[in-house]
């Protein structure tokens, strides 16, 4: 997808993300067959608020790519995972804005002003169970690709994804594998050798549902 296009289409932001791939939610694989998750959708008033920062760029011929990390394995709930650059929220933020910022600064090093970097909105917050976040994601976007470098404590390697990964019909990874005691079955998406999946996979399929929606989408002003 061409980066001008992907900037129009964000002009307006969804009130609910549209749905990604089904494949990507897990299931519970057993000798039955697959069985949906437990109902997770709704997180309970002690859940912490954290933020995320999805930053649009162009690359050298113009397409759209986006910001995503592989995290550093410290044995964490999400540790070696693919996500966006953020956090949890601290107390010195001003709102989830500020934290989504400050987390890309401190993890990838974004420097907003380096990169002409423009906040557009937030999409709709999501709840992460095993962790019990309320996940804020931030989407932005950079006139050029930021200078970047990891922050080794939290973030193993950078990674370049075009969004043309995460639009309908992009290819997907089948996985399964046990996870926290349960045998669970998924789709991912696949990105410079890793698998993104989990929150941040279902992050990535509803803005690329958006993305992709049938519009005619008038000239910016």
């Amino acid at each position: 997808m061409r980066f001008e296009e992907a900037v129009a289409r964000l002009r307006v932001l969804p009130d609910v993300l549209p749905d990604g791939p089904a494949e990507l939610i897990p299931v519970l694989a057993g000798p039955d067959g697959p069985r949906p998750r437990p109902d997770w959708d709704v997180p309970p008033g002690a859940a912490r608020p954290a933020a995320v920062l999805i930053v649009l760029y162009p690359d050298a011929a113009g397409e759209a790519h986006l910001i995503l990390t592989e995290r550093t394995d410290r044995g964490g709930h999400h540790s070696g995972e693919v996500s966006f650059p953020g956090g949890r929220v601290e107390p010195a933020d001003t709102d989830l804005i500020a934290t989504a910022l400050r987390e890309a600064a401190e993890e990838v090093g974004l420097d907003p002003a380096e990169c002409g970097l423009r906040v557009l909105g937030e999409l709709p917050t999501q709840w992460i169970p095993v962790s019990n976040f309320t996940v804020a994601p931030i989407v932005a976007v950079a006139a050029r690709r930021p200078t970047m470098r990891p922050q080794p404590s939290e973030v193993a390697a950078i990674l370049d994804a075009p969004v043309s990964a995460f639009l309908p019909g992009a290819p997907l990874l089948s996985v399964e594998r046990e996870l926290r005691g349960f045998h669970v079955r998924y789709a991912a998406y696949p990105v410079a050798g890793l698998a993104v999946w989990g929150m941040t996979a279902k992050i990535l399929g509803g803005l690329g549902a958006w993305l992709a929606r049938d519009e005619d989408l008038a000239p910016e002003a």
